[in-house]
């Protein structure tokens, strides 16, 4: 199973059985309504690979009559033309996909979604992890997404670097030196003071955020009352990360953008903070020269979870019933585990997947043949999971902004914290 050819039988495997099985339920009335010979497209937008391409080639070979394209865009321009075209009402695509974080504040328009659950979505309830099923859902048995993947949480390191740094290269040992993020940012000082020239870290935010998602409470309450200003676990994660930057253990490179894709390319830095998606980003931004060089160990702290998604279906489309289907083939078991075992590397949502044997045993090559499938389905199991406010992902940019600033050597932490409040602060009034 380690191999690309073995994996590549499997996912071409479960993509064959998704299709047969959705062959059977597919309507024969698909698409009626349009006048064109029956014939429809529909669109489905997405801010990065989810890697469904295989998976709409077989949708359509099962559906001659619809025609699915994707829409691409960055993250938050993604999620702020949704506001708008359901503000509007007009312009959204078929089927959207939807960011965790972002998910609480398009819940208070649930009424601009279809509720899935009368399309059958009901009967997944007990398929998903559960605070996964709950975070699309309200009380009055509205069912607003299909949860796509998970993002369990791990540490991606570069064992040529550690090796020039004298330690340690193997995974199980690798996890030993850091049980705490205390104890990762030390082991961060003693790297970067025999390899000077290589950063610790790639991105202050991209750590802060994998330490802020490890908690029950972090920005709000589970009344969805703010307490980013007096909840001692932000100030804490927050002064350790700015402190980890003034010691010159990060890259200081911005989140996803070029610069960090360069960075990634050069091997500007020795690890980074790795959700299950991130092995598909560092695979495309590394190269094949890098195959090898790359491995994973668990993260700090235990189980976490970084960002997973939801496929939603817009009220306002003319084919609801068709993009209905649409979603749920893209998050089928079948579809999350041939998804997971292909490039993009997405951690199945549903809990028969994560303890299928096929998961299970699923090895990247390219990360030293580290087993994924065990270390990223642990993670998301063992996780606690952790709330997030209407607002959460509007103050959350404030505080990555700011340790940007400590990394532009802008700002001291001291001066960066009280300007992240205080702009937290305004973005509430918004």
């Amino acid at each position: 199973m380690g191999s690309p050819r073995a994996r590549r039988s499997l996912s071409i495997a479960a993509l064959t059985a998704a299709t047969a099985l959705l062959a059977t339920s597919c309507s024969s009335g698909s698409g009626s309504g349009d006048s064109a010979g029956g014939k429809i497209t529909l669109t489905v937008a997405i801010f990065s690979d989810f890697g469904y391409k295989p998976l709409i080639a077989e949708f359509e070979k099962s559906h001659p009559n619809i025609t699915v394209k994707e829409r691409v865009s960055q993250l938050d321009q993604h999620h702020n033309s949704l506001s708008t075209q359901l503000s509007s009402g007009s312009g959204a695509a078929d089927v959207v996909a939807i960011e965790e974080g972002y998910m609480p504040k398009f819940r208070e328009v649930k009424e601009k979604f279809a509720n899935l659950a009368e399309y059958g979505a009901k009967d997944r309830k007990d398929a998903y992890l559960p605070y996964k099923w709950a975070q699309a859902t309200t009380g009055d048995d509205f069912v607003m997404g299909y949860g796509t993947d998970v993002g369990g949480l791990a540490i991606c390191y570069r064992k040529d670097l550690f090796q020039q740094a004298g330690l340690p290269t193997d995974r199980d040992e690798v996890a030993k030196l850091w049980p705490t993020w205390d104890a990762y940012f030390r082991t961060g000082e003693t790297f970067h003071s025999k390899v000077a020239d290589h950063a610790w870290f790639d991105s202050a935010g991209n750590v802060f955020t994998a330490m802020m998602n490890q908690t029950e409470f972090g920005f709000f309450d589970g009344s969805d009352t703010y307490i980013g200003d007096t909840n001692p676990k932000v100030k804490q994660f927050f002064d350790a990360t700015g402190g980890a930057v003034e010691k010159g253990l990060s890259a200081s490179l911005q989140p996803f953008s070029q610069q960090w894709n360069a960075g990634i390319k050069q091997g500007r830095m020795a690890t980074m903070t790795c959700p299950a998606w991130m092995t598909g980003l560092i695979q495309s931004a590394a190269g094949p020269e890098a195959a090898g060089k790359w491995d994973i160990a668990s993260v700090p702290g235990g189980g976490g979870n970084w960002g997973g998604s939801f496929l939603t279906v817009p009220e306002q489309g003319k084919h609801v019933e068709e993009a209905a289907e649409l979603a749920a083939f893209l998050t089928s078991p079948e579809a999350e585990k041939a998804i997971f075992q292909g490039p993009a590397g997405s951690l199945p949502s549903l809990t028969d997947v994560l303890k299928d044997p096929a998961v299970q045993g699923t090895r990247q090559p390219y990360f030293s043949d580290a087993p994924t499938g065990q270390i990223f389905a642990a993670s998301a199991s063992d996780l606690k999971p952790s709330f997030r406010g209407t607002k959460d992902q509007q103050v959350r940019v404030p505080f990555g902004n700011a340790l940007g600033l400590v990394e532009q050597k802008k700002s001291s932490t001291t001066e960066a914290w009280e300007k992240a409040l205080a702009e937290a602060g305004k973005s509430l009034s918004h």
